[in-house]
């Protein structure tokens, strides 16, 4: 065993530094994410001209990127068979490699086959089309596999390292970052229920109780941070407020019809979700309860999430549907090129918006699928401090 608490190749003696491979997996991850989110605009401002975008090779770099650190690791470590790469690695197939290079490789791959199906979906079905479809699905999979690989790979060189050491404090500090990204991703793809026009509805508030209280919990859990969920929130928060301030600043032109709105500029995404106030809480929730009773940490989580964020997204989606909110910094004024102006996008008002019993019914059933999220997150990082391979 005293093998695997080795540092890699390449690492200080005095302060071992985090290896070039784990980087190159956060770098892919960050890519994919940002990509996503320029895509999203790209269409939005543009629509599809053609698959050879910046924001789709942003996209699929993730994979190259991903290929690379794994097959390093895979190869490296099947042919070379350094000691302390094979102690901390499983065999597959006749290849060795830490668990988390296999998951990531495989979401290469997965990624860049999606890359030509993508493409002859879009020609044979419409050139703009909605987030969730078959090659999306298969490309967002193959997203969340280099993700968890990275993941993996991070957790499993914190494990095996000391706690009071700097390299521990490095990679810790790494993973609440991908942990951030984890979060930027899930909320991606909660998008078409979390616009601003919807709430005032339950679904926005049920979709994130399923997938974000998880993401909260698995990663409190395994990174052994106290305000882990808050840094997650202020990542996805500081992410998306850089974003709308920065892709206006670049020009675009509609090259599809029919064009409602004069768009001449990059449209950014929506503001960010208020999950900083549910985080913040949770961290001081699980901190109290301690390492104790999963259980009740996650019965406890669920309510406290869903009436957190209701608290403070509720009348905050209000003030997103005034003027005050139409500036640079809440870009509430920016519309699709394709969006009408007597859409509620436009005008600026809520979707069916519910209240009493038609919004507190569906709510309770939100805080109970908020506790399963907990519950099953709280599980799932438990498991990932035992990953040292």
């Amino acid at each position: 065993m005293a093998t695997i608490t080795q540092s890699m190749p390449f690492q200080s003696t005095r302060e071992r530094s985090i290896p070039w491979y784990l980087w190159c997996g956060a770098l892919a991850i960050t890519s994919s994410t940002l990509g996503g989110q320029w895509d999203v605009s790209w269409h939005r401002s543009i629509g599809r001209d053609t698959f050879w975008t910046p924001a789709h090779i942003a996209i699929y770099m993730c994979g190259v990127l991903a290929g690379i650190a794994c097959g390093y690791l895979i190869f490296y470590t099947t042919i070379a068979r350094p000691p302390q790469f094979v102690a901390s690695s499983v065999k597959v197939m006749g290849f060795r490699a830490p668990l988390g290079a296999f998951v990531a490789a495989w979401g290469g791959v997965a990624m860049l086959t999606s890359a030509p199906f993508d493409n002859w979906w879009h020609n044979a079905y419409g050139l703009d089309v909605k987030i969730v479809s078959p090659p999306h699905t298969l490309l967002m999979l193959g997203i969340v596999a280099v993700k968890f690989g990275t993941l993996f790979l991070i957790l499993a060189a914190m494990n095996r390292a000391a706690t009071a050491s700097d390299e521990y404090r490095n990679l810790q500090r790494l993973l609440l970052y991908v942990g951030g990204i984890l979060l930027m991703f899930v909320m991606f793809f909660n998008m078409e229920y979390t616009w601003d026009v919807l709430l005032h509805t339950t679904e926005p508030y049920t979709a994130m109780a399923i997938s974000v209280p998880v993401c909260f919990a698995a990663i409190w859990k395994a990174s052994r941070n106290r305000w882990s969920s808050t840094w997650m929130a202020i990542i996805y928060s500081a992410a998306l407020i850089a974003l709308i301030l920065i892709l206006p600043l670049f020009s675009a032109e509609p090259k599809l019809g029919p064009v409602f709105q004069p768009v001449t500029h990059f449209i950014p995404p929506k503001f960010p979700i208020l999950l900083i106030v549910p985080a913040i809480l949770l961290d001081l929730l699980w901190s109290r309860i301690g390492e104790g009773n999963k259980l009740i940490a996650a019965l406890a989580a669920g309510p406290l999430f869903v009436l957190s964020l209701i608290a403070v997204e509720w009348p905050f989606a209000n003030f997103l549907m005034t003027k005050a909110a139409e500036n640079r910094f809440f870009g509430t004024g920016y519309h699709d090129y394709g969006t009408p102006s007597w859409s509620a996008d436009v005008m600026r008002r809520f979707i069916d918006p519910v209240h009493g019993a038609a919004l507190w019914q569906p709510l309770a059933l939100a805080a109970l699928y908020a506790v399963l999220s907990a519950w099953l997150g709280l599980s799932l990082g438990n498991w990932m401090r035992t990953i040292k391979r």
